[in-house]
């Protein structure tokens, strides 16, 4: 979403300032200012954007600790516009909501804020146009053309339909465990990888300790990576979990590419966050096979450029900026490397 205003008299006096570029994860945020020529004048980093536990203004105090060391370090006060690529607005409501936030600090003449997951698809495309679907903590998919035309999904969990990501996997991948040891489900390894990597010796000194909050909530994402682990070693309902999962990054995929006519043309399908970054060899190879099925003319492929380049990218094809400038910027953050992982490495 896209805010105007008043502030437009202040951004143009910092000629140089073009783009300020946002990437704002649960854990992390990212920022960028890139001069009119492509140069990246400044980057600053800081903590999580979580404007659903802090609520909004603390939340963007948060982002104002990275702009103001980045435009310190620019000599610049302000931009031309604001690019935000920010976790948890998810809804169009959210982007409006966040984006009135974000001009009310007069960063820029104009703010467009979109979901973080953006970031990710526009970072490993040579223009606008093609499908990302990004699993992390959670999962989310989103496509975008040229002409402006854009497929999303709320992404807000179990509410708006969705499953998978590290903290949905950690959850089943309990469940199951549990079930196992008391008797009302199959035998599973999990039952026994699980509490071991906490050092405990069952399930319910695992549930206990997750309970009683003896053992962190943000922790139990570390079972994500067990869950793998123990699906690689031949568990069938640890592998089952893992090609679910597959099922539903296909599915998103392709919807996505229906709803923006797409599955006939030659698209590029990205995948990102730190599930799809790693690579899990089972996950991936399922992905592919249920894409060539599903969407035969996809092209499945890693982002491995950081976030923050889409953010800076979609800020330039806001202000028309020529393709000199996108190649400028994409070299700043590439550094000669390749921004897509081939399909067969």
């Amino acid at each position: 979403m896209t805010s105007s205003g008043p502030g437009a008299h202040a951004a143009a006096g910092s000629a140089s300032a073009s783009v300020l570029a946002v990437d704002a994860g649960n854990s992390k945020t990212d920022v960028a200012v890139v001069a009119r020529d492509g140069r990246v004048l400044a980057e600053a980093r800081a903590g999580g954007f979580q404007p659903h536990a802090l609520g909004v203004r603390q939340a963007v105090d948060t982002l104002a600790e990275a702009v103001d060391r980045a435009f310190a370090e620019a000599g610049v006060t302000s931009a031309d516009h604001v690019s935000a690529c920010l976790a948890n607005a998810d809804l169009p409501v959210e982007e409006e909501q966040l984006a009135a936030a974000l001009h009310a600090r007069a960063w820029g003449a104009s703010v467009e804020v979109r979901n973080d997951t953006f970031a990710i698809l526009r970072a490993g495309v040579a223009e606008p146009r093609g499908v990302a679907v990004v699993c992390g903590a959670g999962i989310n998919c989103v496509g975008m053309r040229p002409d402006g035309r854009i497929a999303r999904f709320p992404a807000i969990g179990r509410l708006s339909g969705d499953w998978g990501g590290g903290g949905g996997l950690a959850e089943e991948a309990v469940w199951y465990a549990a079930r196992a040891e008391d008797g009302r489900g199959g035998p599973t390894a999990l039952a026994r990888s699980l509490p071991a990597h906490f050092g405990l010796d069952s399930m319910y000194a695992l549930i206990e300790a997750l309970h009683l909050k003896h053992i962190a909530h943000e922790r139990r994402h570390e079972l994500t990576p067990v869950l793998f682990a123990t699906a690689a070693d031949g568990d069938p309902v640890a592998r089952a979990l893992v090609d679910r999962l597959a099922d539903e990054v296909a599915t998103m995929a392709g919807v996505a590419l229906s709803r923006l006519g797409l599955l006939d043309e030659e698209t590029p399908v990205l995948l990102g966050g730190s599930i799809l970054a790693a690579r899990h060899p089972q996950l991936d190879d399922r992905i592919r096979e249920l894409l060539a099925e599903r969407a035969p003319k996809a092209v499945p492929q890693v982002v491995t450029a950081s976030p923050v380049l889409g953010s800076a990218l979609l800020g330039l094809d806001h202000v028309g900026a020529p393709d000199e400038v996108h190649a400028r910027v994409r070299t700043h953050y590439e550094g000669g490397r390749r921004v897509l992982t081939p399909e067969n490495p």
